[in-house]
């Protein structure tokens, strides 16, 4: 039997990532982009990937992915470029103009953290995230994908 306690952690986590995705949203639109455009611009903002490769560490779709990845080369702010490893998948690339778009609303968003968590210590946010990592290694064990964080 699930305890109390157990099912008001969860219910505050959906509730959380909830609030934390309206902020992203309104972060995102503060700066002329949709939070999916800024996740997917964040993630080939490292190396450039494949739209699957983004949607895999994404956690979302490939045709969700292709959609953004469109939407972005058509706003000119990430483009396709060809994939030596295998030419029928290119790579997704950030344009200088989507570099200087990531920056401002990364820019943003650590100053509405800061904010935030201002009333949290860095210990009690440790500890919090050691707790979400540990939960979450215990769900990839459920699903079956152990180590895959």
């Amino acid at each position: 039997m699930v305890s109390d306690a157990v099912a008001l952690l969860v219910a505050d986590v959906f509730e959380a990532a909830g609030a934390l995705r309206r902020l992203g949203e309104n972060t995102a639109q503060a700066e002329g982009l949709t939070q999916a455009r800024w996740q997917v611009l964040s993630v080939v903002s490292e190396q450039p990937l494949t739209v699957p490769q983004a949607a895999r560490r994404l956690g979302v779709s490939r045709q969700n992915v292709q959609r953004v990845a469109n939407d972005l080369t058509a706003g000119e702010l990430a483009a396709f470029t060809a994939n030596p490893d295998h030419r029928g998948s290119p790579l997704l690339t950030l344009t200088p103009r989507g570099e200087e778009a990531l920056a401002k609303v990364t820019e943003r968003a650590a100053a509405l953290h800061r904010t935030l968590f201002a009333a949290l210590s860095e210990e009690e946010i440790q500890a919090t995230r050691a707790s979400l990592r540990r939960l979450l290694g215990e769900i990839d064990r459920h699903e079956g994908s152990p180590g895959r964080r």
